[in-house]
């Protein structure tokens, strides 16, 4: 759908008329038919939710895909629920070490850390670093060592009822990162597209605990470092608070879009494809149409 957005960036949003937002509606709906064609997806969930207008769109968002790296949102949300609760301080230092616990026969496993992406944890082992620390790299450069030393600071069952608190439905976290005994038997981290929407509205709202823990959590997300998913289909003026995930066949990008003069936007973009398959740009894609249809809504 054609956007006369880039022309009319100081004018005050309008409230889109049904019919506009229906025949929109029709169009993101064939359009995602042909992304998912196009890019050889076996499946797609996206889940989307305007704070400035109100509307609402979703194509399978209640499909449950592997969480990969979109989990950590969950584990952010079980420190600040610490925090917040006074059992927990951001500075309080976590030794730095490479050894975990399977939740299957509680066996002994260690993390290959020539596949994570964040030197500023492992480089740190035998030292401490801060829990404010761990959570900033934990999202920002998707570490997963600074992941699995903060499940264990806070515990699994803690990070689920931080989600159960705050009536999340559509995520499932039950272990930490490379535990692969659990991968083997089929115990792996599930989310959906609505699930993590409903945690992204919370914080993008300040109703994720207090408005100071959903800032800092703002703050943290802000800086994440791969911009490859849904900011890759927005102009560079765009602010994304997101939160990518990516294992072999999923490539995900779950987050919070600040754009001039309007509230923000909240969207989820999950994807699964074969193993032989490219990753691609199949959310860049889905980005880009949902916010040139967004922006003919407001502007036409």
């Amino acid at each position: 759908m054609a956007t006369k957005a880039a022309r009319n960036e100081e004018k005050l949003p309008l409230p889109p008329r049904d019919d506009s937002v229906a025949a929109a509606e029709v169009s993101l709906y064939r359009n995602v038919l042909n992304i998912r064609q196009e890019h050889g997806l076996e499946h797609l969930g996206i889940s989307f939710f305007d704070c400035e207008t109100t509307i609402q769109w979703s194509y399978n968002a209640d499909h449950y895909f592997h969480a990969a790296s979109t989990m950590k949102l969950a584990v952010l949300l079980g420190v600040f629920r610490e925090v917040e609760h006074g059992a927990l301080s951001l500075d309080a230092p976590v030794h730095v070490r490479n050894r975990f616990t399977s939740i299957v026969n509680q066996e002994t496993f260690m993390l290959d850390l020539t596949h994570d992406a964040d030197p500023n944890v492992y480089g740190q082992l035998g030292k401490t670093l801060t829990v404010r620390e761990l959570a900033y790299w934990m999202i920002t450069l998707s570490s997963n060592l600074a992941t699995n030393l903060l499940v264990e600071v806070v515990g699994i069952a803690t990070i689920q009822q931080a989600l159960d608190e705050l009536e999340i439905d559509g995520m499932r976290v039950l272990r930490g990162v490379e535990d692969q005994r659990a991968f083997e038997a089929g115990l792996n981290n599930e989310v959906t597209a609505n699930g993590l929407l409903k945690l992204l509205r919370l914080i993008a709202e300040g109703n994720a605990y207090s408005r100071q823990a959903c800032d800092e959590m703002l703050q943290i997300l802000l800086d994440q470092q791969y911009r490859s998913g849904i900011p890759a289909g927005l102009p560079k003026a765009a602010r994304v608070a997101h939160k990518t995930g990516n294992i072999s066949t999923v490539h995900h990008d779950a987050g919070i879009v600040y754009l001039e003069n309007r509230q923000p936007y909240v969207l989820v973009i999950l994807t699964q494809f074969a193993a032989e398959s490219t990753r691609g740009t199949a959310i860049a894609d889905v980005s880009r149409d949902i916010y040139r249809t967004l922006g003919g809504l407001i502007y036409e």
